[in-house]
């Protein structure tokens, strides 16, 4: 679950993208870096966001559980597709659907870029990426002060896209969270499900020896397909996940 306090997103400073066009929009609490084989149109990107907002802030309206539990909250049947997406994926991590609001705006302003025509799109959310490729790409990992921070990242194979990478920490950034992990990173084909798992993740890390007890959550759950999780020196991974590590600069 996310506040409202806005922090700038530091990691946006390390991002090469070579040839692909980047896009910014921020649209009150949503801050997305959008980057496009073509370069895309930003009013367009805000009038989605715009929509997705509008739906979510109503039914919020409606029902104020869907802002403020921690739990899973049972949607209405008429209730906007990505207020539905956002409780199912939720509910499979037991956690409140607001845990996976920044995962399902990026991913379902990322499949409007693809029906826009838009061959490859990387859509980040506040550290939760959703992205259709067209060549290998990596996905760094920025964990506070842990050593690993900057110092890996995730191979991303443009077969297994597209596809959701959503970020969570205890120690680093606006998320709300129970445990101490530097990073939680979540593989699905579904971003909201990565975002909200990672969420749940996250909780779960604290001390150390509760990593192990995480990657076995995000194992059980149908959807998963790989999970980083990063305390101070610690690491532990599971799934379709090979790491790239880069070479520290002199």
């Amino acid at each position: 679950m996310k506040t409202r306090r806005y922090q700038k997103r530091i990691y946006r400073d390390w991002v090469r993208t070579g040839k692909l066009k980047k896009t910014h929009v921020i649209v009150q609490e949503t801050d997305l870096a959008v980057y496009c084989d073509t370069a895309a149109d930003p009013l367009f990107i805000e009038k989605r966001v715009r929509l997705y907002r509008r739906q979510i802030e109503g039914y919020i309206a409606k029902d104020r559980r869907f802002l403020e539990s921690l739990r899973p909250v049972e949607v209405e049947l008429r209730a906007p597709p990505i207020v539905k997406n956002m409780a199912a994926q939720a509910k499979k991590a037991n956690v409140g659907p607001m845990a996976a609001v920044a995962g399902a705006i990026a991913e379902a302003v990322g499949k409007d870029l693809l029906r826009r025509g838009h061959q490859e799109v990387i859509v980040e959310n506040g550290g939760d990426i959703f992205l259709k490729i067209k060549k290998p790409r990596l996905i760094g990992f920025y964990a506070g002060v842990s050593r690993f921070s900057g110092s890996i990242a995730l191979k991303v194979r443009p077969a297994d896209t597209p596809e959701g990478i959503c970020a969570s920490s205890g120690t680093v950034g606006h998320s709300l969270s129970f445990g101490c992990a530097d990073s939680v990173a979540v593989i699905s084909k579904n971003a909201a499900l990565a975002d909200a798992v990672a969420t749940a993740c996250a909780n779960l890390v604290c001390p150390k020896q509760d990593l192990s007890k995480a990657v076995a959550f995000a194992r059980s759950i149908k959807g998963i397909k790989g999970v980083v999780i990063i305390t101070r020196d610690n690491l532990a991974s599971w799934g379709n996940v090979t790491f790239s590590v880069k070479r520290q600069k002199k």
